[in-house]
Formats: C-alpha cells, sequence, structure tokens
C-alpha cells in the first residue's frame, strides 16, 4: 500500500499527515514554532526551525504508525507564500527566512510602483499592486540594505522550493506558490525579465517552474537517513496553501469559494478562465489544476486570535497544557455567550498590515467602542466578528466582479468553532459547508502528490471520492441589524 504524505508549512505551524489512497487520515502531527520580530514590522523566521519542525513532526508519526523501511510514499507540500530564503552556492541559508507578512520593504514597494505601475504589475503577476510582503520588494530591500548578502546569494527561494532542495538535491517551484512573488508572469508562465534586470538578478538564481500534481525525484539518502526516512520517498510538487487547501475541501470548479481561517484569513475561488478585476482589487492566481485559475485574497488578520490567546488567555492555556481541554474551544464557549455585534464592540485585526481586497502595509489593529459593560469574553467575539467582515469583505468584491457565491466551503483552525462558523454564515448571509477531513490543506497536498505518481487519474476525481461535507451550516436573519452595523463601523474605521 502506497501512503500519502501531505506537509503543510505554515507560518506559525507545521503538520505533517499521512492518508491512505481512499483519503483516510492514518496519523497527523504539528509542531508549533514562534516567530522572530526584531524590529516593528520585521518578521522572519530561521530555516533549520523549519526543518527541525519537520524532523519532530515525522518522530511523532513514526509513534502514531509504523512505516516500514520499504514503505512508499509520495509526499507533496502545501505551502505559505511569499517567504523568502537566500542561499549561497553551498545550499546553505544566507539569513533567516523574511516571513510572507514581514512589511520592512515599503519603501522598495514604492520605488517599484514609481517605475513599473501597479496597472503593469496586475497585468503582468495578476498581483494587484506593489507591496511590501512581495518577494520583488523584500530582494529589492536586501540590494539596499544588505548588499553582502545579496552579492553572495546563489538561489532565492520560496519555503516549498527550499524543501524541495533539502528533501532531493533539486530546485523547483509551481505556479499558484510563485504568483505572487510580482516577478511572474502569469499569463505567459514564465519569468518577469524586465522585473529580474531591475531587480539585478538572474533566472538561474531562482527555482525553475514545474507544474503542480507532477513528480520531482526520489528522496536523498542523506536526507532519508537525518529524517528517519527509508528510501521510497518520492517528493511531488504540490502548492501554494491556500490552493492546496481549496482541493482539499473540494473546491475544485468554477462557482465554487472557500475560506481558511489560520494565520491568514484566506478566501479561494477557482475560474476557468483569468478574469482580471476591473476595479483592480482581486488578485489573480494560478490554481492547481491545468489550465486554471483563482481569484485569491488573504489578509494576516488571522493569527489575531491566537495572538489574544497567547497574551491573554493563560488560565485556558493552562488548562490544555494539562490535558483539561482545548484553548481555542474554551474561547468559542465564551464567545457564545456574548450577544451578536458584541455590544458595539468593533475590532479591526490588521496586527501587520491589510491585503487585498483593501490594501494598506500600515494597517493597526484596532478596539473600538468598549466600555465598562464589556468583558474579556466581548473581546474574543469582536475578533471573531472582525473575521466575519473581512470574509464579507471578500464576497462583495467577487460580487462587484460578476462572480457569484452561493456558498462556502470552510476549512482551517477557525472552522473547527461552530459558533465562529455561525457567525461566518450571519455576518455574511451564505451558507457554510465545513468538511470532514481536519486537514484540508495537507489533504490536497496529498491528492497532489496521489496524481503524480498515478494513485488517481486526476484530482477531480481524487477529491469528488475523498472530500466529505460535515456539517451545513445557514445564515439566520435574525442578527442582520447588529451585524449590518458592526460591518458599517468596520469600514468606516478602516477607511478613518
Amino acid at each position: 500500500m502506497r501512503i500519502l504524505m501531505g506537509l503543510d508549512l505554515g507560518t506559525t505551524a507545521m503538520k505533517i499527515a499521512l492518508f491512505d489512497e481512499t483519503g483516510n487520515i492514518l496519523a497527523v502531527s504539528t509542531q508549533e514554532y514562534d516567530l522572530l520580530t526584531p524590529l516593528t514590522n520585521y518578521v522572519e523566521e530561521a530555516p533549520e526551525v523549519y526543518w527541525n519542525a519537520f524532523k519532530m513532526g515525522l518522530n511523532d508519526l513514526k509513534k502514531q504508525y509504523k512505516m516500514a523501511a520499504d514503505t512508499q510514499i509520495a509526499l507533496a507540500m502545501s505551502a505559505q507564500g511569499e517567504t523568502l530564503f537566500v542561499l549561497d552556492k553551498e545550499g546553505r541559508p544566507l539569513r533567516n527566512a523574511i516571513v510572507w507578512m514581514d512589511n520592512r520593504a515599503v519603501e522598495e514597494a514604492k520605488e517599484l510602483k514609481r517605475v513599473f505601475g501597479d496597472a503593469a504589475c496586475y497585468r503582468k503577476t495578476g498581483q494587484v499592486s506593489f507591496e511590501a510582503c512581495w518577494p520583488a520588494s523584500k530582494l529589492l530591500w536586501l540590494k539596499r540594505h544588505e548588499p553582502a548578502i545579496f552579492e553572495q546569494a546563489n538561489k532565492f527561494l520560496l519555503i516549498e522550493d527550499y524543501f524541495i532542495y533539502r528533501l532531493t538535491g533539486k530546485y523547483a517551484t509551481e505556479p499558484s506558490l510563485v504568483c505572487s512573488s510580482t516577478y511572474w508572469d502569469i499569463t505567459n508562465r514564465v519569468y518577469w525579465k524586465e522585473m529580474l534586470q531591475y531587480l539585478g538578478i538572474s533566472e538561474e538564481q531562482l527555482a525553475p517552474v514545474k507544474e503542480s500534481g507532477t513528480v520531482i525525484g526520489k528522496i536523498l539518502p542523506e536526507a532519508a537517513e537525518e529524517l528517519g526516512l527509508g528510501k521510497e520517498v518520492t517528493v511531488c510538487m504540490g502548492a501554494l496553501d491556500q490552493a492546496a487547501g481549496a482541493i482539499g475541501a473540494g473546491n475544485i470548479r468554477e462557482g465554487m469559494f472557500s475560506e481558511t481561517i489560520g494565520a491568514a484569513l484566506a478566501v479561494c475561488a477557482p475560474v476557468n478562465n483569468p478574469v482580471f478585476d476591473p476595479s483592480g482589487k482581486m488578485p489573480l492566481f494560478c490554481f492547481p489544476l491545468k489550465g486554471m485559475y483563482m481569484i485569491h485574497t488573504f489578509t494576516n488578520g488571522g493569527m489575531t486570535l491566537r495572538w489574544f490567546r497567547d497574551q491573554f488567555c493563560d488560565l485556558e492555556m493552562l488548562y490544555e497544557k494539562n490535558g483539561w481541554g482545548d484553548a481555542y474551544e474554551m474561547i468559542s464557549r465564551q464567545v457564545k455567550q456574548v450577544p451578536p455585534g458584541s455590544d458595539g464592540l468593533v475590532m479591526l485585526p490588521h496586527l501587520a498590515g491589510s491585503l487585498a481586497p483593501d490594501v494598506n502595509a500600515r494597517a493597526k489593529g484596532v478596539w473600538f467602542g468598549f466600555t465598562l459593560q464589556h468583558t474579556r469574553a466581548h473581546f474574543m467575539r469582536a475578533i471573531m466578528e472582525s473575521l466575519g467582515y473581512i470574509l464579507k469583505r471578500n464576497i462583495e468584491a467577487l460580487r462587484d466582479m460578476g462572480i457569484e457565491v452561493k456558498e462556502v466551503r470552510s476549512l482551517g483552525g477557525g472552522s473547527k468553532s461552530r459558533v465562529w462558523s455561525q457567525i461566518k454564515a450571519d455576518i455574511s448571509q451564505v451558507t457554510l459547508e465545513t468538511v470532514k477531513s481536519r486537514e484540508a490543506a495537507s489533504l490536497g497536498a496529498a491528492i497532489l502528490a496521489g496524481v503524480a505518481v498515478g494513485s488517481f487519474e486526476s484530482v477531480e476525481s481524487a477529491a469528488d471520492s475523498m472530500v466529505e461535507v460535515k456539517e451545513r451550516i445557514s445564515p439566520s436573519r435574525e442578527n442582520i441589524k447588529e451585524y449590518g452595523a458592526g460591518y458599517a463601523m468596520y469600514k468606516k474605521l478602516f477607511w478613518i
């Protein structure tokens, strides 16, 4: 029997899941890590932290499921976008990885806007504007502020590229991941030569682009030994995390829509042909199915609840540490006791800037309207509602493009909370469907691995047979007034 391994390279945690070829989870492990924030708008991670989390996760998996030395494993990744790695000629990192949510390169993004213009950025790359978080801006920052490292650099990689290199010794990236680099031409599916020339890098310093769901190669013997794996591990091309999550949620056809709340809140709407937003607000990406694209936006506001948990929920975290429950479930129970609209308390969850459809790298978090009557639970609910408002804002933007959202597939950590799912359904007035698989992004990566090695005929057939809807959550109309007022205030606060 072949095992499918989906490796989800997340922002604050790494998940590894093993599946059989019918989609059943055999084992799953999650390893959390803390980000480095040495200065305002700086977000980094040591590359070895990711690799060590992978090793620890594999050790945990082997305790749950016995894998023989000759077990055939097909592995693919679901990867966070935009996180930049800089390697020397020996393949060693020259500095910490610059994480996707890092916004230090504000001036460099402005420079790219002046030179190329946001209209050209959208037309060429599918991204609506040059922003500090995109790898092109990060590379220009490196060139300006760390010239010695820039000159030594042999390769500039994204996180999936880096893991592929560590596992196989080969360089490869894929279309859905490299779209938001803003140095890749989404229509012609080649690197944007004029941008590379301006940045002062060559195409040889970037990973060759391979299609999702294709085989890259066998694991290196030394990597297999270090990780405690057998030699029958085939490494395959995965996808951007939200694209993989869409596959793992069964969101694989035009007219469908999925949302994920993890470190980011992200939305994904597959389309058969490239659709450029006339208002220039909604980014366009490649989708892992051949010839398809996706309207995909995200904002880092999704990690706000984790921030709140870590800073203000010591008791809940202590209970979880001692095996007395899940901290997020305890938060959800408290949120349920607070009325819709949080008694007038509204939050903007943009703790590290905001992205499409309302782009502002300098956006900050806001609490507005709290009084003596508000409790800690009110603040918890206001966070959940704020993500519901962002979801509604994205649905409105899609409708302005002529893309009607009738149902939403909900996945990620946020979908585990029944009260949060109801909040999102009520605010957006759209039915939400949660899926049975707890690890949609890992499942999507595993499906791509299965297609690559011939376990499945196609992504569509695999998803149709492996993805099951767990629950349909219909919107209530009882709270339209409260949420309408909250949404209006959210928009007003954002644009002050």
